[in-house]
């Protein structure tokens, strides 16, 4: 079987089984197993492939036609052009967490002092504050998480992509872990926000594969947005700011819990679909 052929059955088979993006996929998981970049395949269409590499090929296009994401099985992703390592125990990051984390590094240059401190609250696999080390080179970061196990994935990513020694790791359910006498200039946070009755709706790939914990953010979704405007305070800079991502239709009522928590709510920004995504806040005098 060539290259080509391969791409084709393997496109068919995912399109058949729902999978979106068959073609572009199918191309993705051969070029993973080639351990070559993608655009090369259309130099090698007619190449011919070895028995051990259709047998690899024919294994992760079935593991993707069950509906494991592409990222589980490649192993990583690319999170603001940083590779980010992931697996069952972290959320994949999505596109629209991009903007999030982009807003915080945006923050941090601003700052006229000498080491902007960062929390990035419930870390998970640690794309936002790596991302927030990486592009904000002043600054020091804590990344925290009740999961041992996100933890030690985060970790990794941090030492993969050389901002391990600017970053504290801290593993803590809420605030208790973190020394208040030391506040931050930004937190920042990507929580749990899917009503729990709607995570029966996600696609397979979410609901089946991304720890649920990382997704259920109560009945209506907004249990730790309601914990982060009354316990963040205190652990922030005057001057600070909290910066959060939210999901579909929840503008109003986050905009009505971090107001009636005595916030000034800055902004709320869109992600790349044009629908409301991320919240700022700074607390008031």
């Amino acid at each position: 079987m060539t290259v080509l052929e391969a791409i084709q059955r393997s496109s068919d088979f995912l399109a058949k089984k729902g999978v979106d993006s068959s073609r572009l996929q199918s191309e993705l998981l051969l070029a993973h197993v080639l351990k070559t970049q993608r655009l090369k395949l259309y130099l090698d269409f007619e190449r011919k492939l070895a028995d051990s590499e259709t047998d690899a090929l024919r294994d992760l296009v079935k593991r993707r036609g069950n509906r494991e994401p592409l990222q589980h099985i490649l192993g990583s992703t690319s999170f603001c052009g940083l590779e980010t390592k992931v697996n069952y125990h972290v959320l994949v990051p999505r596109p629209e967490t991009e903007l999030l984390a982009e807003e915080g590094w945006n923050f941090l240059n601003t700052l006229e002092v000498s080491e902007p401190r960062f929390l990035d609250f419930g870390t998970g696999s640690g794309c936002i504050a790596i991302a927030l080390a990486h592009f904000a080179p002043k600054s020091r970061g804590w990344a925290l998480d009740k999961s041992s196990d996100a933890l030690a994935v985060a970790k990794e990513n941090a030492t993969i992509n050389e901002v391990h020694h600017r970053i504290d790791f801290v593993q803590s359910d809420g605030f208790s872990g973190l020394n208040a006498s030391c506040p931050f200039h930004l937190i920042i946070s990507n929580p749990p926000y899917i009503p729990a009755e709607e995570i029966a709706t996600l696609q397979e790939e979410v609901r089946k594969y991304d720890p649920h914990a990382a997704l259920d953010g109560s009945p209506d979704g907004l249990e730790f947005y309601r914990f982060l405007a009354a316990e963040a305070p205190a652990f922030l800079e005057q001057g600070g700011k909290l910066i959060v991502e939210f999901g579909d239709g929840q503008e109003t009522s986050l905009s009505e819990i971090f107001r009636t928590s005595g916030w000034t709510v800055e902004s709320i920004k869109n992600d790349y679909t044009e629908r409301p995504r991320m919240l700022a806040a700074s607390k008031r005098n």
